[in-house]
C-alpha cells in the first residue's frame, strides 16, 4: 500500500473497480474514478491491478467491426475509513 509523508495511523478499506473508455486505458481510469468520487469519500490512491513493469498487461477491450471499440481497465482504489 502507498504509504504518504505526514499520514499517521490511517486505516484503508480498498475496493475494485472496472473503469471503461472508448478513448483510452488512461480516460478508462479516470472515468472509473470520477464515478467512484461522486459516493465514495476520501479516497487517496489507486492502483492498476493487472500490470508488469512498465507495462499494462491483460487489459481488456470490446472489439466493433474490427477496431478497438472500448477499453476495460481494473483498480484497486484506497480511501480513509471514518472513525
Amino acid at each position: 500500500m502507498p504509504v504518504t509523508t505526514g499520514m499517521k495511523d490511517h486505516v484503508y478499506k480498498i475496493l475494485e473497480l472496472v473503469g471503461s473508455s472508448e478513448k483510452s486505458i488512461e480516460d478508462a481510469i479516470q472515468n472509473a474514478l470520477t464515478l467512484a468520487s461522486k459516493t465514495i469519500r476520501d479516497m487517496k490512491w489507486f492502483e492498476v491491478v493487472q500490470t508488469r513493469g512498465h507495462e499494462v498487461v491483460q487489459t481488456r477491450g470490446h472489439i466493433e467491426k474490427g477496431a478497438v471499440g472500448h477499453y476495460q481497465v481494473t483498480l484497486r482504489v484506497g480511501f480513509t475509513l471514518e472513525g
